[in-house]
């Protein structure tokens, strides 16, 4: 259990700052209010495994001590990752956090026999594959990835969405994403494949 306590004059001041009546009540004081909670919750306090004084933090120092006080106990980073693919012709899929444009990669939708299938299909993917930009791309992308996603780990992000877009929907953009997702599953993140378009 952690306790996030601060002084009396930084609780005061949050106080003032704003603009807002203590729980307790409006009958005393806020340093009377903030005084009569510590000892509502001395109690408490004792039970804490760790105790947190906010006094002289941001936001964003106190999610760093917390980060801190905590990482030591963590085996594998803690976001998950969901990498999805989608179809320019059917929009950009808004919660996009990164967004990787596939369409110059060679359309296997002119291809006899590959219209109906996917970019799962062995031999789409095979097709798709046969060509050195689409093996380059997924190496540096991935690359580039395994750098990143550590840097979004540092800064408390904990959600990611990933988007591959092509044409459709259905060819290159569903076996980059497959591809993707199993190399940053063998990095050892978390991750969620989706295909937004691959049924339309």
């Amino acid at each position: 259990m952690i306790f996030l306590e601060a002084d009396d004059t930084a609780l005061i001041r949050r106080f003032s700052e704003t603009r807002r009546p203590h729980p307790l009540g409006t009958d005393q004081s806020v340093a009377e209010s903030v005084s009569s909670e510590r000892k509502r919750l001395e109690q408490i306090r004792k039970l804490a495994d760790l105790i947190i004084n906010t006094s002289q933090f941001n936001v964003h120092e106190l999610r760093d001590t917390i980060h801190h006080s905590f990482s030591a106990q963590k085996r594998k980073p803690e976001i998950l990752v969901q990498v999805t693919s989608f179809g320019y012709r059917h929009g950009v899929p808004a919660e996009s956090d990164l967004l990787f444009d596939v369409r110059f990669l060679p359309n296997p939708n002119y291809i006899p026999g590959f219209k109906h299938l996917t970019g799962k299909h062995p031999k789409v993917a095979r097709y798709i594959r046969s060509f050195p930009q689409t093996l380059e791309f997924i190496a540096r992308i991935s690359d580039l990835l395994i750098y990143l996603l550590p840097h979004y780990i540092g800064e408390g992000k904990s959600y990611l969405t990933i988007a591959f877009g092509c044409t459709g929907g259905h060819h290159r953009s569903v076996m980059i994403t497959h591809e993707i997702r199993k190399r940053l599953a063998a990095a050892g993140f978390r991750l969620k494949e989706t295909h937004r378009d691959v049924k339309k």
